[in-house]
């Protein structure tokens, strides 16, 4: 398994390269699709709207939710084109990074000019 902040380095650089060739204003979906492609040219792989089943008592619930983007099954991405983040949006990444056991997840703003300004670094109970 590839190192995770290796994996979050690469996460940051993509972004920012398709961000620098696109600006804002378009569609969550056409970043989502470009950030999978400079991903997977890094030699990273990229699973993009991923089901995350919900456990509730004894009884699964299939389909509930869908991940963006889950990078080498280690680090989740969820897309944005928003104003700003919410706290929702915050809280439905803590809750997909709780659903999977995994540790790492960014929150990614694609409506900024700048694109430093719209990543959202967020743990899990990371340990290093």
């Amino acid at each position: 398994m590839k190192d995770i902040e290796d994996i979050a380095k690469a996460i940051v650089h993509c972004a920012i390269k398709v961000h620098k060739a696109l600006g804002p204003g378009l569609l969550e979906s056409v970043y989502q699709r470009c950030l999978a492609y400079e991903l997977e040219k890094a030699g990273h792989t990229v699973a993009s709207e991923v089901p995350v089943p919900v456990t509730y008592e004894e009884v699964r619930i299939d389909l509930s939710f869908r991940i963006d983007m889950l990078i080498d099954k280690a680090v989740i991405i969820e897309n944005k084109t928003v104003e700003k983040f919410l706290p929702i949006h915050q809280a439905q990444l803590l809750t997909y990074l709780k659903l999977t056991h995994l540790k790492l997840g960014f929150l990614l703003n694609w409506n900024v000019t700048l694109m430093k300004d719209g990543i959202k670094r967020m743990v899990n109970n990371l340990k290093r």
